[in-house]
């Protein structure tokens, strides 16, 4: 089992690592992706007292648990511990919105969604629908 990280994430923070995650799990971090982080962190409510400064730790956190072995695991830890039942559908909704955003999903992006749905326990029918919001919103001419 990984080490435990040594920051506790507050609930924007495990929103942020989770849109984080989905950049990354192509291993490829898209300048569009974290155009669309910032983006939303910038203008969303949930994120109104949130100190961006924040991001950069979360990114680290995030990278250095995906060196680990079990470190999406950890990491789904850590967000089940600081993300209220209530956001869950907005966690899921950013983690769609960043995996639409560079325009294409690739199979592990597509994998880590099913996972990230799976321990939100987000119904399939509301994740059918977020899914296709996010597909509408990301759509180009």
């Amino acid at each position: 089992m990984p080490p435990a990280p040594p920051h506790s994430l507050s609930p924007q923070d495990s929103l942020i690592a989770l849109m984080i995650a989905v950049s990354a799990a192509d291993l490829e971090l898209r300048t569009a992706e974290l155009v669309a982080i910032q983006n939303l962190v910038n203008h969303l409510p949930v994120f109104g007292e949130y100190d961006a400064d924040r991001i950069k730790m979360v990114a680290q956190t995030v990278f250095d648990l995906f060196e680990e072995e079990d470190g999406l695991d950890a990491l789904f830890g850590l967000v089940r511990n600081s993300l209220p039942a209530r956001l869950s559908e907005t966690a899921y909704a950013l983690a769609c919105d960043i995996a639409a955003a560079d325009g294409r999903l690739d199979q592990s992006e597509l994998r880590l969604l099913e996972e990230i749905r799976h321990e939100l326990q987000i119904d399939r029918l509301h994740a059918a629908a977020i899914e296709r919001g996010a597909r509408a919103r990301h759509m180009k001419l």
